[in-house]
């Protein structure tokens, strides 16, 4: 009798132990995430994000739980880059251009190349990655890219022609600062987040960006007019990226996880991106501010004016080794095939 209890006991520790060497192995196999994500809270980019990262849950089964900061909270935009590759987010969401010259390769996606629309955008610069693999994106995992609508002029007093634009002072980052000073005004760098402040002190006069920015930065209340510059529309190249230790720890499935909802997470992006440019439109004009459509023969002038932008930057990546023409030749075929 004494034996049968002793082996029932042997049997219920060996249960027990069994049961939390299962418990134990599911908490480990649990993956915490955080993304940092310099879009406030209420933009549909933003909230873009956050439907990946539950998609990403969801499809992965609760196995991974992304903590999603927004408003740039955990990294600001210009260091979001760096904060994924230190490990302070494991993911990250934010501009090329807030660090402008780190990425030569990229930099070309954000030339004046005269995009339709965000969609077009966002297909063109996901498959120039693709295609391209550039070095300098080597320390993380690169999970999609995205990219909004053609970028156009937003000024507190009607902008018609060059000659209305010159040296007025106008809010831009990255190559589009480069596009504003060859039009001939002053190009001012700042992050989205503080344009609104600088349009209403009168610290810049106007700012360059897609339309969904006159609505989603609430920048139309501090604005006049929108001039329609389409043909030398440019666009601003979003990274969504990961610690590349932490992708390289996941296990295989997850990865596939990862894989599959961020191939479908730019085209989310890109539809958002169009559809946030007809209602920054409507917000505008029910501010009663103007539209200005440039003539034929205007937006030609202006097309030339910017031409420079492009050599200098076919020149400048030169110096670095890398071919600036074929960077904008891909990209010139990849928006017509996207189109």
């Amino acid at each position: 009798m004494k034996r049968i209890t002793w082996l029932l006991s042997v049997a219920a520790s060996f249960w027990i132990l069994g049961v939390c060497s299962s418990t134990a192995s599911a908490a480990d196999s649990s993956v915490k995430l955080s993304y940092s994500v310099f879009f406030p809270p209420t933009h549909g980019q933003c909230k873009a994000a956050e439907s990946w990262a539950k998609e990403i849950e969801k499809r992965s089964k609760g196995r991974v739980t992304i903590n999603v900061f927004p408003g740039g909270t955990l990294t600001k935009a210009n260091t979001c880059y760096d904060g994924v590759v230190t490990g302070i987010s494991d993911i990250g969401m934010s501009c090329f251009a807030y660090t402008r010259g780190r990425f030569p390769v990229m930099e070309a996606a954000d030339l004046p190349l005269g995009y339709p629309n965000g969609m077009v955008a966002t297909k063109a610069v996901n498959a120039y990655y693709k295609k391209m693999q550039p070095k300098e994106l080597s320390d993380v995992k690169v999970l999609y890219l995205h990219a909004h609508g053609p970028g156009l002029l937003h000024t507190k007093k009607p902008v018609k022609t060059l000659a209305d634009l010159k040296s007025m002072k106008i809010r831009s980052t990255g190559l589009s600062a480069k596009v504003v000073s060859a039009l001939g005004a002053v190009p001012v760098a700042m992050e989205q987040g503080e344009t609104y402040e600088a349009l209403q002190k009168g610290v810049v006069e106007g700012t360059i960006g897609p339309v969904e920015v006159l609505k989603g930065w609430r920048q139309g209340e501090v604005i006049k007019s929108t001039t329609d510059c389409n043909d030398v529309g440019y666009t601003t190249t979003m990274f969504v990226v990961m610690n590349k230790k932490k992708w390289e720890a996941l296990p295989e499935d997850l990865k596939k996880v990862f894989t599959q909802v961020s191939s479908e997470w730019a085209d989310v992006h890109g539809k958002e991106w169009d559809a946030a440019d007809k209602q920054g439109l409507e917000f505008s004009k029910s501010l009663k501010n103007g539209l200005v459509t440039l003539s034929s023969k205007e937006s030609e002038v202006w097309v030339k004016a910017v031409e420079p932008v492009i050599s200098e930057y076919v020149a400048e990546a030169g110096k670095k080794g890398i071919d600036g023409k074929a960077c904008v030749a891909t990209l010139k075929s990849l928006i017509k095939g996207k189109k």
